[in-house]
């Protein structure tokens, strides 16, 4: 089996410590400061709502992740007493565990589709010390390009890889079998196959460079065989590689479209750091009014308007989101959309380039970015299914400057939908799949919807990290009783369409505690789970 991956154990550490002292102490005066918030947290664990009280005490004082285990974990896991036969190769610096030959070859044998296979790890860093289990996605190749998640192990079929190939390690043979076989013929299986113990510097120099040296070696003739020569590997400081693909010259028009009615208070700061704060030159910005009455706000449309800093796109009647999107998009110019929230302030200029060069991939449908809360943590990392009691926002309550785990929060990555909040789509795409459905999905999911049915026509949907803007998350939304009865029908409409889906997410792991922040907890002896079939990426 082949060296070390660059970096890996350090993934998983998610770069958050522990709580201290002085931080536990911080979060008691943010529990005390809000009164209001403690009274409901309190309630809700007198009424035996553990889980909404879990989830209101996140919300006030952010996340305390725990995710390592005890070094006896280990004492579970004895080591196989030999490799699979039959031809199959491996590849990878994980040692195999008792019972994982037995599953690697039942699984090939159950489908014949199945060309290399991985599994979830134990990795130790030095003796003695914590265990961090390694529980990744369904085969991801955006991820693949930043970090080599698939180091412990890749099993592949006898014939899977070209016979005169020789891969450098598990991301090199990935790569060629999904270019040979598509990306669906490299299957997950979530179990234990692997641990692997040993010290940090064996993710260091010299055998850890060598590591990261044949990492971008192997990401570097993937792109030049799959016909993205033009697209640069930029090495990032924490060890990530970032595929930094060309954009066309001169760059396309985009087309912002902002949905507002009133709150000036918001609108005007949005609107005013789109402006201030985007390298692109040229942006159409399309305000969706829907029926603003306050003088000040339509002195400020005018003005707008007059000006030529931007379009107001009427949308009068009761509150419909999609449909307010949805008429805008029919009036934008552009050849790539990008739905922002009017709570939303772009503050970094290069946020708008990072999404578009990967929303100008013909492979790709929605694009979202990292948005950061009001109390500078992480607001939306993506979007989970089937967490949180239907969706979650990935890594929701983390500090803004976490990794996320697996870099989730650093690298760019597939995701099962974004938030429309900050979502960009080409213009050709969103209009092919019908837009947002404005008649069943009126103000919420409609993003979840979207990204789904362009999944399902062929897309993939990506988070960008590097793309970071500040979102006052549903600051301008007030809950009544119509709005609760018509959210109700709207969860009740996801479900019948999107059911199956919503069941497990394929880009997130069944190990980890569904009830909270996601990548916060662990699920309560998830290593003891019955076997479960193999995943695979969307088709």
């Amino acid at each position: 089996m082949t060296g070390p991956g660059p970096g890996l154990a350090q993934m998983l550490h998610l770069g958050i410590p522990r709580a201290s002292g002085r931080a536990v102490l911080g979060a008691l005066r943010g529990f005390l400061g809000h009164p209001r918030a403690m009274g409901e947290i309190l309630a809700a664990r007198l009424q035996g709502k553990r889980l909404r009280a879990r989830q209101k005490l996140a919300a006030l004082i952010g996340i305390d992740h725990r995710l390592a285990l005890p070094p006896k974990i280990l004492d579970r896991f004895p080591p196989a007493p030999a490799r699979p036969g039959a031809g199959i190769r491996l590849f990878g610096d994980g040692c195999l565990v008792s019972g994982a030959t037995v599953r690697i070859a039942a699984a090939f044998a159950a489908d014949p589709t199945l060309q290399a296979i991985y599994g979830d790890a134990l990795i130790q860093d030095h003796p003695g010390g914590p265990v961090r289990p390694l529980l990744p996605p369904a085969f991801d190749p955006e991820l693949l390009a930043a970090v080599d998640y698939l180091s412990p192990l890749l099993a592949c079929r006898p014939g899977a890889l070209a016979p005169e190939t020789q891969p450098s390690g598990p991301a090199d043979a990935a790569f060629q079998i999904a270019e040979r076989h598509g990306a669906s013929a490299i299957g997950h299986l979530p179990e234990i196959l692997t641990i692997r113990r040993g010290d940090p510097a064996d993710c260091v120099a010299p055998a850890g460079e060598g590591g990261r040296h044949r990492h971008r070696d192997a990401l570097r003739r993937h792109l030049d065989r799959t016909g993205r020569k033009g697209s640069r590997i930029v090495p990032g400081e924490d060890g990530l590689l970032q595929v930094e693909h060309p954009l066309p010259d001169p760059r396309p028009l985009v087309s912002a479209i902002v949905p507002t009615r009133d709150r000036l208070d918001l609108l005007r700061p949005c609107l005013d750091s789109l402006a201030a704060s985007t390298d692109w030159p040229d942006l159409e910005i399309l305000v969706c009014d829907n029926d603003s009455r306050e003088p000040e706000t339509l002195a400020f449309l005018k003005t707008l308007e007059r000006e030529g800093r931007g379009g107001v796109v009427p949308c009068p009647g009761p509150f419909n989101f999609a449909a307010m999107n949805n008429a805008a998009a029919a009036r934008a110019r552009g050849a790539l959309l990008v739905f922002v929230n009017n709570d939303v302030e772009a503050f970094l200029p290069d946020w708008l380039a990072r999404m578009a060069r990967e929303a100008l991939r013909p492979e790709i449908g929605a694009v979202g970015a990292k948005l950061l809360d009001g109390e500078g943590r992480i607001q939306h990392g993506g979007i989970v299914l089937g967490t949180g009691g239907l969706v979650t926002h990935a890594h929701r309550h983390f500090p803004a400057d976490a990794p996320g785990y697996l870099a989730g929060l650093s690298a760019t990555h597939a995701v099962s939908a974004v938030t429309a909040a900050c979502l960009m789509v080409e213009t050709e795409k969103f209009r092919a799949v019908g837009g947002f459905d404005e008649a069943v999905f009126a103000v919420d999911f409609n993003d979840v919807d979207l990204c789904l049915r362009l999944n399902a026509a062929g897309h993939r949907t990506l988070l960008v990290p590097g793309a970071v803007l500040h979102h006052r998350e549903s600051a301008s939304r007030r809950w009544t009783p119509e709005a609760r009865a018509r959210h109700a029908r709207e969860i009740a409409a996801l479900e019948k369409r999107w059911g199956p889906l919503l069941a497990q997410d394929p880009h997130y792991h069944p190990g980890f505690d569904p009830d909270l922040s996601t990548h916060a907890r662990l699920r309560a002896g998830f290593w003891e789970a019955a076997p479960a079939p193999v995943r695979h990426p969307p088709a």
